[in-house]
């Protein structure tokens, strides 16, 4: 087990994990400003596509390349500097560090030196589509994009199929249509919600069935896209219109495991019934 304050360490060394925007500069935070202003150090994925944010806020930290492509090579680096008490804060091109963006690896490094990793709040493009969706908004899953190759991808998609919840994507443009057609053969034709430009000027959501934005997408895809797809739908329940049929539903519960009390509880909670009703059926109770 490990404990590991964020604000009382040693070295004074840490990770900060700094959001930014996801499109509109004004859903910075202060407390995000305030971090890069303070830091050694920002880790970024694109140090000039960051140095466009640091310009607009007038923010003169020096920055290293934290990439996918040299996380190895740079982990010793950033590690020691945090050692010998330097603050780095590590952004993204766009949104939280680690999601679908690099970090976690540093992360991880961080923790195994005893390095405090501080997470500051802010923008995230799965989550703001989500409340806006119109789709179930708990429970959720995130996963990010899907593999590229189709026989990867059709996996993927199988085994999520029995998930529930709502499931949440991202996607490219040009990726987009074959992918809700991938979606929808392994799915069925689910509801969904594609989210584009969020909090930019064309921000835009579209809403339909998997089929219908299939078809969209082929014709209109332009941005990027946050992918939200309704859960699979629960079976329908039988209909229990009888004392017959309610006793019998108890019974097989009882049969599958349940103690009988447990069982009533749960055949009247599942299809809105008064348990009264569903224990004097059981118990042949006029």
């Amino acid at each position: 087990m490990q404990r590991q304050s964020s604000f009382k360490n040693s070295t004074g060394g840490a990770l900060y994990l700094v959001p930014t925007p996801i499109g509109n500069l004004d859903d910075m935070t202060f407390r995000a400003i305030d971090v890069l202003n303070q830091a050694d150090l920002i880790a970024a994925e694109d140090t000039r596509n960051t140095q466009k944010l640091l310009n607009h806020f007038e923010i003169e930290t020096k920055q290293i390349s934290f990439h996918e492509h040299n996380t190895q090579q740079r982990i010793p680096e950033l590690i020691a500097r945090m050692k010998q008490g330097e603050i780095i804060a590590q952004v993204s091109d766009a949104g939280m560090p680690s999601i679908s963006d690099p970090g976690h690896e540093l992360v991880n490094a961080a923790i195994a030196a005893d390095i405090p990793v501080v997470p500051l709040p802010g923008a995230n493009a799965a989550t703001t589509a989500l409340i806006a969706s119109g789709l179930a908004p708990q429970p959720f899953m995130f996963y990010g994009f899907l593999p590229r190759k189709a026989g990867q991808q059709q996996q993927v998609l199988n085994e999520l199929k029995n998930e529930m919840q709502t499931i949440i994507f991202y996607e490219s443009p040009h990726r987009l249509g074959k992918t809700l057609a991938a979606m929808q053969a392994v799915l069925g034709d689910r509801q969904a919600v594609l989210a584009r430009e969020l909090t930019k000027k064309f921000e835009e959501f579209i809403r339909g069935s998997l089929s219908e934005l299939t078809t969209y997408a082929n014709e209109d895809a332009r941005g990027e896209y946050v992918v939200l797809v309704a859960g699979k739908t629960p079976d329908a329940l039988p209909d229990l219109s009888s004392d017959d049929d309610l006793k019998q539903a108890v019974a097989d519960a009882v049969a599958a495991g349940n103690k009988p009390n447990d069982a009533i509880k749960m055949i009247a909670r599942q299809h809105n019934i008064k348990k009264q009703t569903v224990y004097n059926a059981y118990h042949e109770i006029n």
